[in-house]
């Protein structure tokens, strides 16, 4: 299956002169959802990831699903004052502004091996404040993984240093 047919583009969304990559369009087919998690599973599972942590909101459509197949646990990375415990968190850029990740302070134990998973890598922003989160709780993160990747936007370089996989490389507008 060509899943990069299934992703809709939206240009001018959220702001004007950012070309939207909706993943809607393929989630809801359940033959390409099930490819995604299924590529994702038989990349990771012998990685002994002990955790999958994954982004809000989209990252978590792939993150719980990967945990659950991996048999490891589930860690939501979130946006500002939705956790209710003790947080940490990271600020960062991303293409039109600014925004702030949370972690909850226990989620993570010194020397645990992390997944982390997100739907799109852009300019790398909000993956590199998640890999920040995780570390300064002591967690090692093994590899990142998106659905989909902006391949323009460099966000890669972000992230040198970092197993770093995405499934459906966008090039150009």
């Amino acid at each position: 299956m060509e899943l990069a047919q299934l992703v809709r583009s939206i240009p001018d969304f959220p702001v004007k002169g950012i070309l939207f990559r909706d993943i809607t369009t393929l989630i809801r087919d359940g033959e390409a959802l099930q490819e995604v998690i299924d590529t994702l599973v038989e990349r990771y599972i012998d990685s002994d990831v002990e955790v999958v942590a994954a982004v809000e909101a989209r990252g978590w459509i792939f993150g719980a699903p990967l945990a659950y197949e991996l048999g490891a646990g589930f860690v939501p990375i979130r946006k500002p004052s939705k956790l209710p415990a003790e947080t940490i968190k990271v600020s960062y850029s991303l293409e039109y502004g600014t925004n702030t990740l949370e972690i909850h302070k226990d989620a993570i134990t010194p020397g645990t091996k992390v997944l982390l998973v997100d739907d799109l890598l852009a300019t790398g922003g909000s993956a590199k404040a998640a890999t920040q989160l995780i570390e300064k709780l002591g967690g090692k993160v093994v590899a990142v993984a998106f659905l989909i990747e902006l391949v323009d936007l460099r966000g890669r370089d972000l992230l040198k240093g970092y197993d770093v996989y995405s499934m459906i490389p966008f090039e150009g507008a």
